[in-house]
């Protein structure tokens, strides 16, 4: 029903569209007919004229015509030849010819038809029919409603190509979700299988780190099972997400040649907010992986630091000192598909701020600073 909603409205739209020019045509040859009807008495009644003989005929004739040209609605300002208004009809405010509104009002009707000299009367200023002022206003708005519509077609068309297209992408990601749970599962019974059979401690840390590694596996496969799904609304421990974030990158980090040291600054207590802890874990990976990227082939420092603002509020902060992001390139580092880095798909820091903005609607901001980056999430409480 909701995907159907907008079709309806595009569809009042156009209805109301075709309507409103239907009505507007109609009226058009209503009026057409009325002014042809009263050419045509015009006519009688001068012809009449012309063939009576009485005294009186032709000013009748003329009287008669006058209250046609009134009838026609046509503002009409005769003028002497000082200028001074001598006759009226059909003007838009009551006024007596010595109104200096009268006066103003014939400049108004010379710019929009130029004025007709007739001897021994003056000169003639009129306007326009109400039929032709409609016909000036009453296509420009058809044409601008008609332009609305189509805009809003084609952005409607866009959207649901886009939706489809997410629906795809996000089958897919849950169909490969789907499938990596039989290797991963296979691997559970091999490290297992180690565990037991095996005594040396080498052994054994690398098997710890193993299971490390298949558990976030794990928790991968499980996010791309959430893609397409609201987010949840979970009581979420941020601090202990981002310890856990800590400790999975300190030990996976280069440390000989170029050492990257990635370093936790937590206050005491937990810092609950109400959140998708799948999806924050990934936007806080994203973020780690970014500092972590940019400190390769140089060595430096990642600190992730949390701690609670005013209102409620939390703040969770991924720091490095490395290179850090040229002006010019601050304001579109979080575009879809921009990257600073070569093999970069441009996908870690749009997806980090969607995930922080539109599901849980926080904030993630590059923070100013004079040495590499920093990245700010303030998540409500």
């Amino acid at each position: 029903m909701r995907r159907g909603a907008p079709v309806i409205a595009l569809g009042m739209a156009v209805a109301f569209v075709l309507g409103s020019y239907i009505v507007y045509t109609q009226r058009v040859v209503r009026e057409l007919r009325a002014d042809a009807a009263r050419n045509g008495r015009m006519y009688a009644r001068v012809f009449r004229a012309l063939s009576d003989t009485s005294q009186d005929a032709g000013n009748a004739a003329l009287l008669d015509l006058s209250s046609h040209i009134r009838e026609l609605g046509v503002p009409v300002i005769v003028t002497d030849a000082e200028g001074r208004p001598t006759a009226a009809a059909n003007l838009p405010f009551d006024a007596p010819l010595t109104d200096p509104r009268v006066r103003a009002y014939v400049t108004e009707l010379d710019r929009h038809n130029a004025p007709v000299p007739e001897e021994e009367v003056g000169t003639v200023h009129y306007g326009d029919s109400r039929l032709v002022t409609s016909m000036r206003v009453i296509p420009a708005l058809e044409a601008v409603l008609l332009a609305l519509v189509l805009g809003a077609s084609f952005l409607l068309l866009r959207t649901y190509s886009r939706a489809d297209q997410e629906r795809v992408w996000a089958g897919m990601a849950r169909e490969s979700a789907h499938q990596l749970a039989t290797p991963l599962s296979s691997l559970s019974g091999w490290i297992a299988l180690l565990q037991e059979g095996s005594e040396e401690p080498i052994v054994a840390t690398a098997v710890t780190h193993m299971q490390a590694d298949l558990d976030r596996l794990e928790r991968v496969a499980h996010r791309f099972e959430r893609i397409g799904r609201p987010a949840r609304h979970d009581d979420v421990d941020v601090r202990a997400l981002a310890e856990g974030i800590v400790r999975y990158f300190a030990a996976r980090v280069p440390t000989l040649a170029h050492r990257v040291a990635v370093q936790g600054e937590f206050g005491d207590g937990p810092l609950m907010v109400q959140g998708d802890p799948v999806l924050l874990e990934w936007a806080l990976e994203a973020l780690v992986k970014n500092a972590v990227d940019a400190l390769a082939g140089r060595g430096g420092r990642v600190v992730v630091s949390a701690h609670r603002l005013d209102h409620g509020r939390v703040r969770l902060r991924v720091a490095d000192d490395g290179p850090g992001i040229p002006r010019e390139l601050r304001a579109r580092i979080f575009d879809a598909g921009f990257s600073t880095k070569e093999a970069g798909w441009g996908i870690g820091l749009s997806l980090a701020r969607r995930i922080i903005e539109e599901a849980h609607r926080g904030t993630l901001t590059l923070a100013p600073t004079d040495r590499g980056a920093t990245f700010d999430v303030i998540l409500p409480g």
